[in-house]
């Protein structure tokens, strides 16, 4: 881990040893309520986590993770974050057996590829130099992925970074949206679902949140407004083919033109997807995540 990245991971480990959780999870402000609230909606809208086996990439003190289990209905989810403390608290919060966590680096995951049906990342490539690395191993380990980030065409959030205590202290630094979607693309994935979502901060005064999300509704509505002023940018990615992450094929794909990566492995040698038993195709399709109601009625990615 860098030097960069471990003095950035200070500022969580304060939060854990000063509140007994982060900040914005526990005893937290109202406008952190309110902020993590609109974000759980709307990763909730991005995939049908139910039944499926989901790894919770970046989990921190649990918080998001618990939740998942309980509005979701998830077969199980594991949690992994690089910070130990969190780790251990985040044990605390419940003893379903379908909740499981680990110490583990996202951006070098000790599981084998599609050891999972979904993978959720929720506000952690903003913390990482190298978020590529985490895309990478997302799309690895399962063959959906649901991402959400701060809103990097945000003026007011660019400014916090460079100016607020918090931002500065946890190292935050917000991607473009169009530098996830190339991320993702690079990598064998395809973007199929997207939003712009929140307008409350997570951190600011209690009337100014709520004097926010009165309007948020509507203002989300706004195409160019929401693509500028919203808090976040969620969407649910797939792999495109059978190819892992890392490959030769992919890796040549990231080089060049970005498109549809080439079956490796078995799926390079099975012959055209016809040739596949019928049952064999049924139980590959009962396998694949639904990424959100009505998708596929039509091309293109789905903006909500």
């Amino acid at each position: 881990m860098s030097t960069w990245h471990h003095s950035k991971l200070d500022g969580f480990q304060d939060d854990l040893a000063g509140n007994e959780g982060y900040l914005y999870t526990t005893n937290a402000r109202l406008s952190s309520q309110l902020a993590n609230r609109r974000c759980t909606d709307a990763v909730l809208a991005m995939a049908d986590f139910r039944d499926r086996r989901v790894i919770d990439i970046g989990c921190g003190d649990g918080t998001y993770t618990v939740e998942l289990l309980e509005l979701a209905h998830p077969a199980s989810v594991h949690g992994i974050d690089a910070i130990a403390p969190a780790v251990v608290l985040a044990r605390k919060k419940s003893a379903d057996p379908r909740l499981t966590y680990a110490v583990a680096s996202a951006s070098d995951l000790p599981y084998a590829d599609d050891s999972f049906d979904i993978a959720l990342v929720r506000g952690v490539l903003h913390h990482m130099p190298k978020a590529p690395e985490a895309l990478r191993e997302a799309l690895r380990v399962a063959s959906t992925v649901v991402v959400l980030e701060p809103n990097g065409y945000n003026p007011v959030l660019k400014l916090f970074e460079k100016f607020h205590p918090y931002h500065i202290a946890h190292g935050e630094m917000s991607y473009p949206p169009r530098t996830l979607d190339r991320w993702i693309g690079q990598y064998g994935g395809t973007v199929e679902r997207r939003t712009w979502a929140g307008l409350v901060p997570m951190f600011c005064p209690n009337w100014t949140a709520e004097a926010l999300k009165k309007i948020e509704p509507a203002f989300e509505k706004v195409p160019v407004a929401r693509l500028i002023g919203c808090a976040v940018y969620v969407f649910a990615a797939v792999r495109q083919s059978s190819a892992v992450p890392g490959s030769p094929e992919v890796r040549a794909a990231a080089n060049g033109p970005v498109g549809p990566a080439a079956p490796v492995g078995p799926a390079a040698s099975a012959g055209p997807a016809t040739s596949a038993s019928p049952a064999a195709a049924v139980k590959k399709a009962a396998r694949r995540p639904k990424i959100a109601p009505r998708l596929g009625q039509r091309r293109g990615v789905q903006e909500k």
